[in-house]
């Protein structure tokens, strides 16, 4: 467990403002992106719907996070009275809290943000202009849908098992979990910036307050326990 709980939560949310603002007065998303498309074929290096790396990266992987996390939901109700569950029923909470906020306020915030994808900009050859998540759109602009790409939603479900980090014991085992969790994670947010749908900054930035709201719920979970007693 960390130790000096508070001082993670302040140290993350600054590097997450620092983070935000590097990107919003930087190009370096541009760049980045530009390595994973074809200027004269105007294609992405992923097509969307290659269905073998779309059922890996996309849907399985989906699909398997929510099963997991129904599956430690269940495992607290209907075998709470089990030693293993008791054991590690800290952990799992906050792991099952994890798996249901992270995804939810990123959701929520890429429902707000009206930030386009890389296929969306014109730079890109989509038709929204290159507008970061505190620009403005030009007054002669008619926006037709809210573009709904920062931060990466997709990727949210995979840095929400960072917090696997508070369920093992143990230094080596807990380097594992976060380790494995960034692999996951990462390999999804990789894939949708191959096929365009987001650009880096998306998915560092989901990985900070991904880590942010998991440490808040450490907080809460660790305060709830000391009520208790």
């Amino acid at each position: 467990m960390l130790k000096n709980l508070n001082k993670h939560i302040i140290i993350t949310a600054i590097l997450l403002v620092a983070v935000i603002a590097l990107f919003q007065f930087s190009n370096l998303d541009i760049f980045v992106q530009s390595f994973f498309y074809n200027f004269d074929t105007k294609n992405w290096l992923i097509n969307k719907d290659e269905p073998i790396l779309k059922f890996f990266f996309y849907d399985g992987i989906k699909n398997l996070l929510i099963l997991f996390a129904v599956i430690i939901f269940f495992s607290l109700i209907f075998l709470r009275k089990k030693e293993l569950i008791q054991e590690y029923k800290k952990g799992l909470i906050i792991v099952l809290l994890a798996a249901i906020f992270v995804p939810v306020i990123i959701g929520s915030l890429k429902a707000i943000t009206n930030t386009p994808c890389p296929c969306n900009i014109i730079y890109f050859n989509g038709t929204y202009p290159d507008i970061k998540v505190f620009d403005t759109y030009p007054k002669d602009f008619i926006q037709t849908s809210k573009a709904k790409c920062w931060p990466a939603g997709h990727a949210s479900g995979g840095f929400a098992l960072m917090a696997l980090f508070f369920l093992f014991k143990t230094p080596i085992n807990q380097k594992r979990a976060l380790i494995s969790a960034l692999v996951i994670a990462w390999s999804m947010g990789t894939y949708k910036m191959l096929l365009g749908d987001h650009f880096l900054s998306h998915s560092i930035i989901t990985m900070i307050m991904a880590w942010l709201i998991i440490l808040i719920i450490v907080k809460f979970t660790q305060l709830k326990q000391r009520q208790e007693i």
